[in-house]
């Protein structure tokens, strides 16, 4: 299968693929019928990417498959904890003994029009104007990681999610979290690139 990256470490399997127009995603081999009803109506690039990360799966837990509480992912047999992201033509995948959350995401200008849906006046002092884009696309892209590993508890990724000043030449260890008035979880996220693409790992 067309592996792309492996960002594996101790304790997570995390796993990235990418489309390949000659592998074979029969839907019937791959999907869950669990889920039929809920992929029905997907667009077929969506429908693939969901195929992308049950082809993952399959080569890593051959007896598992992926179903869903509302909207959170987890895997039957629960012996292990799940996440998954993708963005045609890539997916992702990521099997830890701890809850894990990654994302991916294009680096697009485009970001600049809904910082303020994701970020407060005051986060924003240590971002350089020339690399604008890149910085609120890394901060986007750690916030959407931690919201999976709280499964949609906090739901604003403004109010409740926080991303401390960081450089890129050190991406490995970004200091984050999640909190409210009387709550406060802390993490290091670890971002990777490749293409024109940011990749971020949040593990508990």
């Amino acid at each position: 299968m067309p592996l792309y990256r492996d960002f594996s470490d101790d304790t997570a399997t995390i796993l990235i693929w990418k489309y390949d127009e000659n592998e074979d995603l029969n839907i019937d081999d791959l999907l869950e019928p669990e889920n039929a009803e809920k992929v029905k109506d997907y667009h077929p690039k969506k429908l693939l990417e969901v195929l992308m990360v049950r082809r993952l799966l399959k080569d890593l837990k051959p007896n598992s498959k992926i179903l869903y509480k509302e909207r959170e992912p987890f895997l039957c047999p629960k012996d292990a904890e799940i996440s998954i992201t993708h963005s045609f033509p890539f997916a992702a995948i990521a099997i830890s003994k701890n809850k894990i959350g990654i994302d991916i995401e294009k680096f697009n200008p485009k970001i600049m029009r809904v910082i303020d849906k994701f970020t407060y006046e005051n986060e924003r002092g240590f971002i350089p104007k020339d690399k604008a884009d890149t910085f609120y696309t890394i901060i986007w892209s750690v916030k959407e990681s931690m919201y999976k590993i709280h499964h949609s508890k906090y739901w604003s990724l403004k109010k409740n999610y926080e991303v401390k000043p960081f450089e890129l030449k050190h991406l490995h260890h970004i200091q984050c979290r999640v909190y409210d008035e009387v709550f406060s979880d802390e993490f290091k996220a670890r971002v990777e690139f490749f293409d024109d693409y940011c990749f971020t790992i949040v593990e508990e």
